[in-house]
């Protein structure tokens, strides 16, 4: 029988002992550790007390029932099982291997019938023969799993971030029948990712950030927005997708439908709080296009009857409104070094209140000087019904993309070798953001072309960003495209996330055919860099996320493989790589 070691979890302020062994690094503590990138977050400059109209719209303090001890629980790793054999050799050698080679004779199996000897029992199904070990793997050196890759390009500096690791909140997987699940546990064998605190299947966590103005933007949302969605789970109440019914619920259903509906609990009447009060922050802080502003998500609460319990979409509206409100406040605090200030209004750009809400974090937000720059995000989280890795041929899983700006999120299909792109990029000429911005937005807020053709909304070339804190008031706000895929097994051979110095030279097709030809996920984001920098005409920051799934192994079946954009790229990299060609 096998038998699993795993230790208890430790205080967050207990040291975490590490030993390596080649590509998987043992557990012996399972730490709530931040993780490496936090360290670099700035220490905030003292601050001036809250105003009376700030304290009037505080972040609403939860009742004690639902309040939750701050913890960082974010993981650049990911935990697994695996057999003692990977770390160590076997030390238990049968007796067959002491007989010497002159003794040994072939299996007779008629003499053993006629001694009246009975064969060994075999083991039962889906129960190893050696011990399993818990041991966390970095995402970033699991190079066959996945892969990164960035340049700055011709610019001075690299204001592109990522973020990789599992983040710890309830799974949002399509719940599989239990046939289908014992049969992948049984093909599966022992090798499976272990559970999260909340008892689901691990949340896999994705992210690109490209900054605009500076890097400051993008920094803050690769070290805290994983918490902002973290703490928003926890905060709305945010039920796990795989989790059985209550008693009490299915006697309820049972019940007669003439009675009248049960009273909602009031967890979910603490939700519609939460929200209502979030978009009222916004009314009183920004004002402009959020005075009218209803957020999508919050709408489907607001009109539901009986009241419903809080969404993964409206976690992630939650949690990025949230996030970029804190961020435009903590700016707004800050001192402006632009020397023009003085012929400016009094109020322009004034924000009212102050960031009430610390990070979940605990650090502060931004430096000394008022940062007036942005970011664009994407992240795609990834959950599965059953603790079977989602690169795995035969696991299921479900894929949730958040998207504000212009990055990009894109899925490859194994059968036809086509790409599937989950974001649509967030420009003031495309139709649906150009009635977004009539529905809200002021009158004031007029959208201009630049010299190129380019719509432009006050001379930003994304109508949705984190930060602008200039821009807020006439419509540029952080409201995530939110998209959904029930991922089915080895229909997708892996997941690519881009950011625009590599979507905006290459083509959707373009990036999946890189990839295609590369032996690694590591291997395929640096191809997809190396090509972009050498055929882009801009030279802007490039960043490329390359994730297996489980058609990784059949990429080249579907279609055409790679060779539908091959020869237009050779063509492009000859062009590029030809001096002559750059002087016409």
């Amino acid at each position: 029988m096998s038998i699993v070691r795993h230790t208890m979890c430790r205080p967050i302020s207990s040291p975490c002992r590490r030993y390596y062994s080649d590509d998987f690094l043992r557990v012996a503590s399972c730490t709530s550790s931040p993780s490496s990138s936090r360290r670099r977050s700035r220490i905030p400059p003292a601050q001036p007390p809250m105003t009376s109209l700030s304290a009037r719209i505080a972040f609403p303090v939860l009742p004690a029932a639902r309040q939750v001890l701050p913890r960082r629980c974010f993981h650049d790793y990911f935990v697994t099982h695996l057999p003692s054999s990977s770390m160590h050799p076997d030390s238990r050698v049968g007796p067959g291997h002491k007989l010497p080679r002159d003794a040994s004779t072939p299996h007779d199996a008629s003499a053993e019938n006629q001694a009246g000897a009975t064969p060994a029992p075999a083991l039962p199904p889906n129960v190893g023969n050696r011990d399993l070990t818990v041991v966390r793997i970095p995402m970033r050196r699991a190079k066959h799993h996945f892969g990164q890759a960035n340049s700055r390009g011709t610019r001075p500096y690299n204001e592109d971030t990522d973020a990789v690791g599992t983040i710890n909140m309830p799974a949002f997987a399509k719940k599989a029948p239990v046939s289908i699940q014992r049969s992948t546990m049984h093909s599966m064998g022992v090798a499976t990712t272990a559970d999260s605190a909340y008892g689901d299947p691990q949340v896999f966590y994705f992210g690109v950030f490209d900054g605009h103005g500076g890097s400051q933007c993008s920094e803050f949302l690769r070290d805290e927005l994983h918490g902002y969605i973290e703490e928003a789970a926890v905060t709305l109440g945010l039920k796990s997708s795989l989790k059985k019914p209550s008693v009490a619920r299915s006697m309820a259903s049972m019940a007669d439908p003439s009675l009248e509906p049960p009273e909602p609990p009031k967890e979910t009447i603490d939700t519609l709080q939460l929200c209502k009060d979030l978009v009222y922050e916004y009314k009183q802080a920004i004002g402009g296009y959020f005075r009218r502003f209803v957020p999508k998500y919050f709408i489907d609460m607001y009109q539901a009857e009986p009241p419903i319990h809080a969404t993964l979409e409206t976690v992630l509206m939650y949690a990025f409104l949230r996030a970029d409100l804190d961020f435009v406040r903590a700016q707004a605090r800050l001192p402006d070094d632009d020397s023009t200030i003085s012929d400016k209004p009094l109020n322009a750009d004034e924000f009212l209140g102050a960031p009430n809400h610390v990070p979940p974090s605990g650090h502060g937000i931004g430096s000394s000087v008022r940062f007036k720059g942005g970011s664009t995000a994407s992240i795609a989280m990834i959950s599965t019904p059953t603790p079977a890795p989602f690169w795995h041929p035969k696991t299921a899983s479900s894929l949730v993309v958040a998207h504000v700006g212009d990055t990009r999120v894109i899925l490859c299909e194994t059968m036809t070798g086509q790409p599937r792109p989950m974001t649509s990029d967030h420009h003031p000429s495309m139709p649906s953001e150009e009635r977004r911005l009539r529905r809200y937005a002021p009158a004031t807020s007029l959208v201009s072309g630049d010299s190129f053709g380019e719509e432009r909304i006050a001379g930003l070339a994304n109508s949705r960003a984190f930060g602008d804190m200039q821009s807020k008031r006439i419509g540029v706000s952080a409201e995530p495209e939110i998209t959904r895929v029930d991922m089915g097994p080895a229909e997708y051979s892996f997941l690519v996330l881009v950011s625009d110095g590599v979507s905006g030279t290459l083509s959707d097709q373009e990036i999946v055919d890189v990839i295609k030809e590369a032996r690694t996920p590591e291997q395929g984001a640096r191809d997809v860099i190396n090509y972009a920098t050498e055929v882009s005409s801009d030279g802007d920051n490039a960043t490329c996320l390359v994730v297996r799934l489980g058609g990784w192994e059949r990429r080249q079946e579907g279609g055409v493989g790679s060779f539908g954009t091959k020869e237009m790229r050779d063509m492009r990299r000859e062009e590029a790589l030809n001096p002559r060609s750059r002087r016409r």
